[in-house]
């Protein structure tokens, strides 16, 4: 089988944790060839966003154009858009191709960085409901940004199964809602695809903080299924990936005392 092409549409964040850096990271990872849209530059570190600076939506489009004509790409993933005009060139790119010769599309909603930074502008949600979503293959949003689409709390393990089998209802597509924010002993994460529906657990790593790990998790995804797995066994591989991304993670001493990032490879 040729090398599969995948592209991720996302933002760039010069520490190399999260963002088009830490899917490429990823990508090479699993053996498939990573492309990228960049939509935004990030100035952060782990704990901190200091500075948003977008991209023309025209720089955009033309990026994922590119790619789109000249490589025989399989898989797509889209990570930080940030503004509700950048949402829309890409869901305007990606409904003008033929419906059936579609890469597969995962949507990870990023909203809010790990430090509680917005990444998001509020009136680019409604986009995402109303026109990302419905594209998607599967769409991994973490416990906040599933809050946020289901206008609903999760408190507990039970709540965040009822807003997957929700939002997997209401959109037609399946759904992975990540777990590991609710702090329990274990990090669960629930996909429902249809009327089925299974969990996903893992150690959870209570004394290391990292940012990344839903880009890398829906990276791992997108990359799996370029490759031709089922959506169960990419779940599981990208499940397996960034457990242990995060349990072999890299750490440091500095002046602003410790500083952690993933192992991707």
């Amino acid at each position: 089988m040729e090398t599969p092409v995948v592209i991720s549409i996302a933002g760039s964040d010069n520490s190399a944790g999260a963002g088009i850096q830490a899917d490429l990271k990823t990508f090479t990872y699993f053996k498939v060839f990573g492309q990228t849209v960049v939509t935004c530059v990030v100035a952060e570190v782990p704990g901190r966003v200091a500075a948003i600076q977008p991209i023309d939506p025209k720089i955009v489009k033309e990026q994922l154009n590119l790619s789109l004509q000249y490589f025989p790409v399989r898989a797509m993933k889209t990570g930080m858009l940030y503004s509700a005009e950048i949402i829309r060139t890409v869901c305007d790119v990606i409904e003008s191709l033929p419906t059936k010769s579609r890469p597969c599309l995962v949507v990870d909603p990023v909203m809010v960085a790990s430090s509680g930074d917005l990444l998001l502008q509020p009136d680019a949600v409604a986009l995402y409901r109303d026109r990302l979503i419905p594209l998607a293959t599967i769409v991994t949003p973490n416990l906040h940004e599933a809050s946020t689409l289901a206008n609903r709390a999760v408190k507990n393990i039970e709540e965040l199964e009822q807003v997957a089998c929700s939002l997997a209802k209401q959109y037609q597509v399946a759904f992975l809602v990540k777990g590991g924010h609710l702090r329990g002993t274990e990090a669960t994460d629930v996909l429902v695809i249809g009327t089925r529906i299974r969990r996903y657990s893992a150690p959870f790593q209570a004394d290391l903080s990292t940012h990344g790990t839903g880009c890398a998790l829906s990276a791992a995804v997108t990359a799996s299924l370029a490759l031709g797995n089922s959506m169960e066994e990419a779940i599981q591989a990208g499940k397996a990936f960034i457990s242990h991304a995060i349990a072999e993670s890299l750490r440091w001493e500095t002046p602003g005392g410790p500083i952690a990032a993933l192992r991707h490879w």
